[in-house]
């Protein structure tokens, strides 16, 4: 346990946070999703467990530590709903609440077809598997940078 770091950060996903450059993506999904087959094809190699959390409770963990990228359009891709691609399910409404809480600021995420959305998660960072029981709780999150103003280092 360490101060002002969240305690469902364990060690494993501070060090993914941590190695991620400018650009990198992290996967954060729910029990359902494949996490094993694509976490072997990213840079990590294999599932971050967050046991005990749901999507919600690991965002707001991770985007306390986590600048989403303030250079694309949209910083969060996730999964479209089968058949239904304008839904939003429970998962996809908690995102955007604790994306924009956390940024300050409406965040946009952009919507994949399910393949579609597999095959962009190959290319993340790392996957993080949460708890979460729910349907489509799937996102690609878009690593920022730290600027010079909200550093904090000693020069």
């Amino acid at each position: 346990m360490l101060r002002g770091i969240d305690p469902v950060l364990n060690a494993e996903v501070l060090s993914v946070l941590m190695a991620m450059g400018h650009g990198d993506e992290v996967l954060i999904c729910d029990v359902n999703h494949p996490a094993a087959s694509i976490a072997a094809h990213t840079v990590h190699g294999s599932v971050v467990h967050m046991t005990g959390c749901g999507i919600e409770r690991a965002t707001t963990a991770i985007l306390s530590l986590l600048p989403l990228d303030t250079f694309v359009d949209a910083p969060i891709r996730r999964m479209q709903v089968v058949g239904a691609p304008d839904r939003l399910v429970d998962a996809h409404q908690v995102m955007q609440r604790v994306a924009d809480l956390a940024a300050g600021e409406p965040v946009s995420v952009e919507a994949l077809a399910r393949f579609d959305f597999y095959e962009a998660a190959r290319g993340a960072y790392a996957v993080i598997r949460t708890s979460d029981p729910g349907p489509y709780g799937c996102f690609l999150l878009r690593k920022g940078v730290i600027d010079s103003q909200t550093a904090t280092i000693e020069r």
